[in-house]
């Protein structure tokens, strides 16, 4: 069974930033920027690349985003974050939605339409938002040795997300909802069948250097008639190499 249709929640749901200056990024130098001056002197829209390995519930990928910024105040900003990627097959024997291999490739999108705002004394940001998620999946054989050669399916999970966020010099904090829609349980061969599930979490990050962030997550996700009803605690620690490009590492307790 599918432990998560998360698509990236390599922290997020998808991982809006937390200040809106760089697509699917962000750094406290950035938010120092931004707390300092009006948000139409700095808000501007960006692009860019985004990867992953294989983990629990998500492929290995890639692919690119954009944060197009909709409607600029001096303290607020109205966005769409936008990000499409491509799914690459697992390795062989090594399941990432657990007993059946996803097979390549395929093409996902994720889309986040929010809003930003500074407080009164520009510390603090705050922002909602929402949106929707495809993940379309082939199939290959299993990680069991049960043989389902000529019995492999595609599928396609969706799901609607939404989330709050409060960011500061410092901290960042993050509450989620992932919320199945659709055809949420589905065959993937003539043994197994594939299902999404319901994923609530919350994820605190505090920004050690400019550069070094580090946040330790909490999620519970519930479905499968109750069979799939389990936590997590989700740590990830990243680091900006370079203006744009920004390396991390996730570690996922159940």
């Amino acid at each position: 069974m599918l432990r998560r249709l998360a698509i990236g929640l390599l922290a997020s749901a998808v991982a809006i930033a937390p200040v809106p200056l760089k697509a699917q990024d962000g750094s406290a130098e950035d938010l120092g920027d931004v707390m300092s001056i009006s948000l139409k002197d700095v808000v501007k829209p960006t692009f860019g690349f985004q990867g992953a390995l294989q983990g629990a519930g998500t492929p290995n990928q890639a692919g690119i985003g954009g944060f197009l910024p909709l409607s600029i105040g001096d303290n607020s900003v109205w966005f769409v974050d936008v990000l499409i990627y491509v799914n690459f097959a697992d390795l062989a024997g090594d399941s990432s939605i657990i007993n059946t291999d996803v097979a390549g490739t395929t093409v996902s999108t994720s889309t986040r339409v929010g809003y930003r705002w500074l407080n009164g004394d520009h510390r603090w940001m705050y922002g909602l938002n929402a949106g929707y998620d495809s993940f379309p999946m082939n199939t290959a054989g299993t990680d069991t040795g049960i043989n389902v050669s000529g019995t492999e399916k595609s599928a396609l999970f969706q799901q609607v997300a939404v989330s709050a966020e409060e960011v500061s010099n410092n901290w960042n904090f993050n509450a989620y909802a992932l919320l199945p829609v659709g055809d949420t349980e589905q065959d993937l061969n003539l043994f197994y069948q594939g299902g999404a599930l319901n994923t609530y979490g919350l994820d605190v990050g505090y920004f050690i250097t400019s550069a070094l962030n580090a946040s330790v997550g909490y999620y519970y996700q519930s479905g499968d008639s109750g069979k799939a009803d389990a936590s997590s605690v989700l740590g990830r620690l990243s680091c900006e190499i370079t203006s744009g490009v920004t390396a991390g590492v996730n570690l996922s307790c159940v």
